[in-house]
């Protein structure tokens, strides 16, 4: 699974007849600390997600199988909006003494 924000949408008029009525949105990766990672994806959205939310993408044959992406041409899938991330105290140290350096 990969931790994203929705940052945009994917508007297209012709496409696979498949992906008709279905939701791409624009999600950039995030880590746990919600600091921007490298790349974009389009994922499908299965989960209704607004604009900048925090989200769970799944993607290569994960994607589908999420319930709206069954025998449809997905490589990526929005399946969860994501509360609150919560790291263990261990690893917030060591956060904490790699942003010191």
């Amino acid at each position: 699974m990969i931790l994203a924000r929705i940052v945009g949408t994917v508007v297209s008029t012709r496409k696979d007849p498949r992906l008709e009525g279905k939701k791409l949105l624009i999600v950039k990766p995030v880590s746990p600390e919600g600091t921007d990672e490298a790349g974009y994806l389009i994922a499908v959205d299965t989960v209704s997600a607004g604009f900048r939310e925090k989200v769970l993408v799944v993607s290569g044959s994960s994607a589908r199988m999420a319930s709206e992406c069954k025998d449809r041409p997905v490589d990526a899938a929005i399946v969860g909006i994501v509360d609150s991330v919560e790291l263990d105290r261990a690893h917030e140290a060591e956060l904490a003494a790699a942003r010191k350096k």
